[in-house]
């Protein structure tokens, strides 16, 4: 997943900067270091990234400085702040900026390397995979475009908000669909009411697809569900 994704690193303290940058680049991705605000400013204007990380405190220019100038030029850029404080007002200034995260130094890597993950996939959801309108999964056949779902000879017409769930679900076969990357493409927020809503829809796509013993779909406590197809050797080489 990360083969190709660009990261601009803007972090003034010469030794853990180095050392977060060799960690993600461990993790194959492809990181620029800048060691202040204006030389941050300066290599985000020379190339193309695909997020950025930026230190709140920095010399010549501050981390909401920067964060600024970049959403000025690409609105659309994700943001992570990095701070050594906790203080709500900067919290909340980090977020009007229109940062995507928020992370209080001291922090777990892994941490950090989950949510680029998130923010990546998220912001790279329209790749060609979530074009794919048919789908041949154990014993049911489904067609995103007509939202068409038939199973065993019982044949559905989803609702808008059923299908585009079902078809990520599909993409995801076997593996972890994220709870906040599914809010995000179809409720376009995640919060505690989308979520809620999301549940439901859930519960109505297992009511369908028990027609089909060998379909299932699992909660994964706290981070999403998996479609889980007994016995389909058609899809699951990847």
């Amino acid at each position: 997943m990360a083969e190709n994704i660009k990261l601009l690193l803007v972090e003034d303290d010469p030794s853990f900067g180095t050392v977060l940058k060799d960690y993600l680049q461990i993790n194959e991705y492809d990181v620029t270091h800048a060691i202040d605000g204006e030389e941050g400013w300066a290599k985000f204007k020379s190339d193309k990234f695909n997020l950025v990380i930026l230190d709140v405190m920095m010399p010549k220019k501050d981390g909401f400085t920067l964060a600024k100038e970049i959403k000025e030029v690409n609105s659309d850029i994700p943001i992570i702040f990095l701070t050594a404080k906790n203080m709500r007002e900067d919290v909340l200034k980090g977020y009007k900026l229109g940062a995507d995260d928020y992370i209080t130094k001291p922090f777990d890597s892994e941490v950090l390397l989950y949510k680029i993950k998130a923010i990546i996939q998220r912001n790279g959801i329209n790749d060609e995979r979530f074009n794919q309108d048919e789908f041949k999964i154990a014993n049911f056949e489904f067609n995103a475009k007509l939202r068409q779902l038939n199973i065993s000879g019982n044949h559905y017409k989803l609702s808008p908000k059923e299908n585009e769930l079902l078809r990520m679900l599909c993409v995801y076969k076997n593996d972890l669909m994220p709870r906040e990357i599914a809010l995000t493409r179809i409720w376009n927020e995640d919060n505690y009411f989308t979520s809620r809503s999301m549940d439901v829809y859930i519960a109505k796509l297992r009511k369908y697809l028990k027609d089909d013993p060998d379909v299932e779909i699992v909660n994964i406590h706290g981070e999403g569900f998996r479609l889980v197809a007994e016995g389909d050797e058609e899809d699951t080489e990847e």
